[in-house]
């Protein structure tokens, strides 16, 4: 009893050291955006509900930016448009830490259990460093949406509530009814032969967005024939935070980036995201699905600020599920270990901003696509689940739940990994 408190008052001690210091470095290295992206939402519905104009000509005043998200956004955010503004920063930020809470409970308690670790105390760290990590960081100083669209999207793929499997595809939908980009994960559901899901998904987003329009015909009309081409509106392709596959060939030549060069790059990574994918779908590993998917996503959309990336967060976790899986004292272990903290401590230092106003040069060309090397990285090099034991194998599972299967495959239900990471029963 004695030597269990002592290890409780050490972890409490522990944790509050790791805030303390998270904090520290959050007041030194953290910029403070004032909630930029939210005073944009807050602008558009305010200037739509309550002054008669149209959401998608609202600019925030002396910016070129406006409301860029579908109909259905419009309706999901509705309600901001009669809150005070402080109240709406405080939704915001609680919404996107209440889902963040939520998501690493089910992604980091599975690998505490198999490690024997205290289940608190590791959720307790991996939110500290979440607090830590730049696009997290980012997120909520802008007062962004990415959290909650990358939550509705791993609660679809692995099933996460009661019932799941009867809801597959929704969430998937609903997150590309809100934002077009997690419409990768309804191809993901295809290329993996979900057809079932993939159907739900696509429906769903359809109905969301047919809602939307039936609701405000006006504001989809313009959003479908105007706002969503004007590419004007979302800044400048060779701006430094631009950390996809475009931006990577715009800051080669900002003036006369090359479309076939991109395109290229493009038709590449999907091919290899797509024969990735497969190969995770056919060991039931749909952690690694997505996190492939997340970083596909990041790779090929042509504007990919550096907030987006929490959708990378998935991958790093994974590498340090399969560090702990893999034999004590193994060079495997040390490897995937190294790989998580350098994807980490690069996606926390801000690196890529060394060069913001001057990326050429052999320096720039590596230096200022930083955070692009690491997508490609965990998108190529991230570890699938191998061979699996029969049902029935007194192996403990992990407990983070599955899709279903496409027919012909055996139930990822009834298969258990050795040792493996985020595995089911």
């Amino acid at each position: 009893m004695a030597q269990g408190a002592a290890r409780t008052i050490a972890q409490v001690v522990g944790v509050l050291l790791l805030a303390v210091a998270v904090a520290a470095f959050l007041a030194v290295a953290a910029v403070r955006h004032g909630f930029f992206d939210l005073q944009v939402y807050y602008g558009a519905l305010t200037w739509w509900v309550h002054d008669g104009g149209e959401i998608y000509d609202y600019l925030r005043p002396n910016t070129q930016y406006g409301f860029t998200y579908p109909p259905f956004a419009a309706l999901v955010m509705l309600p901001m448009a009669y809150l005070p503004w402080l109240a709406a920063i405080v939704v915001s930020v609680t919404a996107t830490v209440a889902v963040t809470v939520v998501l690493f409970w089910w992604l980091v308690d599975p690998i505490a259990r198999r490690a024997g670790w205290t289940r608190w105390f590791a959720l307790a760290v991996a939110l500290c460093l979440a607090a830590a990590y730049e696009p997290m960081r980012e997120t909520v100083n802008f007062g962004q949406v990415n959290m909650l669209l990358l939550f509705l999207v791993a609660v679809d793929l692995l099933r996460l509530l009661p019932g799941g499997s009867r809801w597959a595809g929704v969430g998937v939908g609903l997150a590309t009814a809100i934002k077009l980009t997690p419409g990768i994960f309804i191809v993901y559901l295809l290329v993996t032969g979900r057809w079932r899901a993939a159907v739900t998904s696509m429906a769903t987003a359809a109905g969301a967005t047919l809602l939307a329009a039936a609701l405000f015909p006006d504001a989809s009309r313009e959003f479908w024939t105007e706002a969503l081409w004007n590419t004007d509106r979302v800044g400048e392709l060779a701006f430094v935070s631009n950390q996809s596959l475009r931006g990577v060939v715009a800051r080669l030549d900002p003036e006369h980036p090359s479309t076939l060069a991109w395109l290229v790059l493009v038709l590449g990574t999907l091919a290899l995201w797509a024969w990735r994918s497969r190969a995770a779908a056919a060991g039931g590993d749909e952690a690694a699905g997505l996190a492939l998917t997340g970083a596909v996503m990041c790779l090929v959309s042509p504007v990919t600020w550096v907030h987006h990336l929490v959708w990378l967060l998935p991958g790093l976790i994974l590498l340090v599920d399969n560090a702990v899986a893999a034999r004590p004292g193994s060079l495997r272990r040390r490897l995937l270990l190294a790989a998580a903290v350098t994807g980490y401590g690069f996606l926390t230092s801000r690196i890529v901003w060394a060069w913001e106003k001057d990326f050429t040069g052999i320096d720039g060309f590596l230096g200022s696509n930083t955070y692009v090397w690491i997508s490609l990285a965990l998108l190529a090099l991230l570890p699938l689940r191998g061979r699996t034991t029969p049902a029935g194998s007194p192996v403990e599972a992990a407990g983070v739940p599955q899709l279903e299967q496409p027919d012909g495959r055996t139930p990822a239900g009834e298969r258990h990994r050795v040792g493996g990471p985020l595995t089911v029963r």
